[in-house]
């Protein structure tokens, strides 16, 4: 690697000043070089803070982002922009940057525990050979912040919340954000992409709408890494259901399941339990406490031969088991529990009894890693230098998840916008945002179907953030890079629906 500074803004400034603030307009830039795919690829790297304006032209917030270029692209009319968000809310995008799609990886082994030293190497399978990447933080995640006003004073808490936390205040202001960056970068003519992870879907739905509607800006593809319900509702028995598939995947990795069970591939085992969910399980549940006995036993006797419960345990939740009590009972016998957002990951608690877990044991394993990693990168490697806490899960809260039509905000902008193609991505063993409610949300966002070859769903053996398995690093990276060129339209290919 070699790299040199082009520009230095107030960032460096800022070590001499007595008061903790960061400046609302930053930049550095270095120049790097990596190996994606076999191929030298140079590029530079843009780490800087861009203001958020209120109505009347104030700055009121500002929004830490880093910008990697392939610098031997010349054409940026042709080269596609992929604007990244993670979730929450109130997570900085520190994950899929230097863990999934960036020039740089994190130090973890192949299975996505962390090693020491703390740090980064690159990243073999990275999508900057075929696309520009932003990694944005939204306000009070990573070096962003709100800011005070011309006369020193700090926005009280409750307008903070009405101009930037809430699902629809989230949207808002950062599709104002993005058309200034998009502005100042000269990327208008850019083919442009979203991709948000977790609650990041939700976000990216509602952009793709609010940037098409209020800032007239159309996208070529939004990708959803392990998505949210975006609004779309699942309650009752559809929840219950769902949740079955998820345990039978870690069930079956966990090595838990009857030997006809563990010799099938995961992915045809899957669709036995689908099958069983969608036209058995859906079905017993819709009718409660009136089922027939009879059905009702062998519907538990299925259960539990997929999920590797007892059937007393699935008895005596009424066939409907949440989460909290899977992580802790599958493996209470062992004296451990399988983790919420990776269900590979295992913890142990205090005591084996109880209905959940004491912790995340999947979290503070990343935390481990990610935290040390992102703080050198930016400071030693990208050479922007502050006093500034970087927030790994920053002051958000209370969210308004009122009026989510985040969904219903996707679907339309696909219709208007015959260019715009979806992908989910989703891990199997995902406990939170479970894959199979993700299928779910794929088959409710068009009712109609007329726009499900536009759409598609890629599944990986891992977690909620799938990449961290090398392997998985790999597929899900080459998913994405061929999701950008198939919606890359042919030449003099109009963007209209035929007869």
């Amino acid at each position: 690697m070699t790299f040199c500074i082009f520009l230095v803004l107030p960032a460096q400034a800022e070590l001499q000043n007595s008061s903790r603030e960061i400046e609302p307009q930053t930049e550095v830039t270095t120049e790097h070089k990596t190996t994606i795919r076999g191929k030298k690829i140079p590029y530079t790297a843009t780490v800087g803070t861009q203001p958020v304006w209120n109505a009347d032209g104030e700055a009121v917030a500002t929004l830490h982002y880093t910008y990697y270029q392939r610098s031997d692209a010349q054409d940026t009319t042709t080269r596609p922009l992929m604007i990244s968000f993670n979730g929450g809310p109130g997570s900085a995008s520190v994950w899929m940057h230097i863990a999934y799609t960036g020039p740089k990886l994190l130090n973890i082994d192949d299975e996505g525990y962390p090693l020491q030293p703390y740090g980064v190497k690159s990243n073999p399978y990275s999508i900057l050979d075929v696309a520009d990447i932003v990694y944005v933080n939204p306000v009070n995640t990573g070096y962003s912040r709100v800011l005070k006003n011309k006369d020193g004073d700090a926005m009280s808490k409750e307008e903070q919340q009405a101009m930037f936390f809430g699902v629809n205040a989230d949207i808002q202001y950062l599709a104002e954000w993005i058309n200034t960056f998009v502005t100042r970068n000269n990327r208008w003519r850019s083919p442009k992409y979203l991709i948000g992870e977790s609650y990041g879907t939700t976000r990216v739905s509602g952009l793709a709408l609010a940037l098409q509607n209020q800032q007239w800006m159309y996208l070529n593809g939004v990708i959803l890494v392990s998505p949210t319900g975006l609004g779309i509702k699942r309650d009752g028995p559809v929840k219950a259901a769902n949740r079955l598939p998820y345990f039978a995947a870690t069930a079956w990795h966990h090595n838990v399941l009857a030997p006809q069970f563990q010799a099938m591939e995961l992915e045809s085992f899957l669709a036995e339990v689908e099958e069983f969910t969608l036209k058995e399980l859906l079905p017993a549940l819709a009718r409660g406490g009136f089922i027939p006995e009879v059905e009702k036993k062998n519907i538990i006797s299925r259960m539990s031969a997929y999920s590797g419960l007892s059937e007393q345990a699935i008895a005596q939740n009424n066939l409907d088991v949440s989460p909290q009590f899977f992580w802790k009972e599958l493996l209470r016998t062992e004296g451990k529990t399988v983790g919420r957002l990776d269900s590979r990951y295992l913890g142990m608690d205090r005591q084996d009894a109880g209905t959940q877990p004491d912790y995340n044991a999947e979290l503070t394993s990343w935390l481990h890693a990610f935290t040390p990693a992102i703080n050198y990168y930016l400071r030693e490697q990208l050479n922007f230098k502050t006093d500034i806490k970087y927030n790994m899960f920053g002051n958000v809260h209370p969210w308004d998840h009122n009026d989510n039509h985040s969904g219903e905000d996707l679907r339309q902008a696909m219709a208007a916008n015959p260019y715009l193609k979806v992908m989910i991505q989703s891990g199997y063993y995902d406990g939170a945002t479970n894959y199979f409610d993700a299928k779910y949300t794929l088959w409710q966002l068009d009712p109609s179907g007329r726009m499900k070859g536009r759409m598609s769903f890629k599944g990986y053996r891992s977690g909620h953030m799938m990449y961290l398995r090398r392997q998985d690093l790999e597929t899900s990276n080459q998913d994405i890079r061929d999701f950008i060129l198939s919606s890359l339209p042919a030449e003099g290919q109009p963007a209209r629906y035929a007869r």
